[in-house]
């Protein structure tokens, strides 16, 4: 039998990690050890109102017991050149992280854009004027295709510029620290650009 919303593997797995016993665990949580045992053999299934204790017992965010991954930030220098991107496809909303991340908006558990190399359709111009770089990007800004944003990043840091339809696609930067610059196509994807 498969899980909902949790599976119970995840939550065996992690109540081992914590070197909780299934009583141990119940007793967190208000419930019987019975009642664990059932949600990790599958039998059964936490109640959504004990969704939230369970994970904060298990020590991982309720997004992270909901999809049934946890998250474990492997780039703990923050290298910013290991930044990744989230747009939500339902309210537009541009999120960032500078790793492992597990990122929910609207609803939706949002998986992290994969940035590819520029094409013909989606080139960026980058000019110097003076102590800033202006990107433009020679694309349709119409109400269905557009760029949705362009971000420059840095060794400390990340700019992002929001666009919308109708309007320019372009945006200025602070050259100092620049590294990379990544642009969103509604209909194609991230692309990134090596500074």
């Amino acid at each position: 039998m498969t899980n909902q919303y949790v599976t119970g593997a995840m939550i065996k797995r992690l109540r081992e990690e914590k070197k909780l016993t299934q009583a141990a665990l119940a007793e967190r949580i208000n419930v019987t050890d019975k009642a664990v045992s059932k949600w990790e053999t599958g039998r059964g299934y936490p109640d959504i109102s004990l969704v939230e204790p369970l994970a904060a017992a298990l020590g991982v965010s309720v997004i992270e017991l909901l999809s049934g991954e946890s998250v474990v930030n492997t780039n703990r220098s923050s290298n910013m050149l290991r930044m990744r991107f989230y747009v939500c496809p339902v309210c537009g909303n541009v999120i960032h992280s500078t790793g492992e991340a597990v990122v929910s908006c609207c609803g939706i558990i949002l998986p992290p854009l994969e940035a590819e190399e520029t094409d013909g359709e989606h080139e960026a111009k980058v000019e110097r004027v003076e102590d800033e770089l202006y990107v433009t990007v020679a694309h349709e800004m119409s109400k269905t295709h557009y760029i949705s944003f362009i971000a420059a990043v840095r060794a400390d840091g990340v700019e992002i510029k929001k666009l919308y339809p109708e309007q320019d696609a372009e945006a200025r930067f602070k050259i100092d620290g620049t590294r990379r610059l990544y642009y969103y196509c509604n209909h194609h994807g991230l692309f990134c650009t090596g500074f």
